[in-house]
């Protein structure tokens, strides 16, 4: 259980910027190629997301989550990180 919920984790720690990174360079590169400004702010609006929620907050979360199982949950250092 302790590594399935490792396993959990370091997905969420690693794909988050991924994805993340993905989705605010797709639409920088885009931006431009569209003529109407309301999809334009849309674009805009999807890259901060995709940069504030996959590259700040996954990470974020993920050490969060693992001070909470070594430090603070009972038996906690099984699941150790």
């Amino acid at each position: 259980m302790a590594e399935t919920i490792k396993n959990l984790f370091t997905l969420i720690q690693f794909g988050g910027p991924l994805l993340g990174g993905v989705i605010a360079l797709g639409a920088t590169v885009v931006t431009p190629m569209i003529r109407r400004s309301d999809q334009k702010l849309e674009l805009k609006e999807a890259r901060n997301q995709a940069v504030v929620w996959g590259i700040i907050v996954a990470p974020l979360g993920t050490a969060i989550v693992q001070f909470l199982l070594n430090n603070v949950v009972a038996g906690g250092t099984s699941c150790g990180f």
